[in-house]
């Protein structure tokens, strides 16, 4: 069973469904691809105010009691309440597609540790030089050092990837992350990113059932 997963990694509701997640990682069944759609990169970044944060924290503080995942208070404070901060996933997307293009299998690993490092240590995955940190700490230095330095064979994967990213997103209709496609090539299907915050069984059935 092949699911295509579109996620940001700055989307509180995409770390939110990482339990999921890494259970279907567990599934003999199930074939698992991340891909990242950059909806937070470029036209998508916007600058952190005291508004926005105060958004963002409302919503995390919901996904916390649907999900169980933590949203630390160096988090709010460190990340959201940054005078002058940046909302743009585009330096941990690139640091995602450095690990794809040079140790594949490890790319789930390198999206938890991101994801970590931002919502739980409260530090900063809008900056090159930290994600690239973040990936030389689980053990990933070529990834790291592509990430710090990012060249034009990079910076081109990295464009290809978004791209293919929002055709499929427009294909089906998808407006928001996270969203799963269910399937290979004319016979995927979409599913609704919810079943991620429900029960596991109900995820896995519908999975088979798409």
């Amino acid at each position: 069973m092949r699911v295509t997963y579109l996620f940001d990694p700055l989307c509180g509701w995409c770390y939110g469904a990482h339990p999921a997640l890494e259970e279907l990682t567990r599934r003999d069944d199930v074939a698992l691809e991340l891909v990242p759609t950059g909806l937070f990169a470029g036209e998508g970044a916007r600058a952190m105010d005291a508004q926005f944060a105060a958004y963002a924290w409302q919503n995390d503080e919901r996904i916390a009691r649907l999900t169980g995942q933590p949203f630390s208070e160096i988090y709010r404070t460190h990340v959201l309440g940054k005078t002058g901060g940046m909302f743009d996933s585009a330096p941990a997307t690139l640091g995602l597609v450095a690990v794809r293009v040079t140790e594949p299998t490890r790319e789930f690993e390198a999206l938890k540790a991101i994801q970590h490092a931002r919502y739980v240590d409260g530090r900063d995955i809008g900056s090159l030089p930290e994600v690239g940190d973040i990936l030389q700490s689980i053990g990933v230095p070529a990834a790291a050092e592509r990430v710090r330095t990012p060249d034009d064979e990079l910076t081109l994967a990295y464009r290809r990837q978004i791209e293919a990213a929002r055709s499929e997103m427009q294909r089906f209709g998808v407006s928001g992350v996270p969203a799963l496609l269910v399937g290979d090539g004319a016979e995927r299907r979409l599913l609704r990113g919810n079943l991620l915050f429900g029960r596991f069984d109900l995820l896995v059935s519908q999975l088979q059932a798409a």
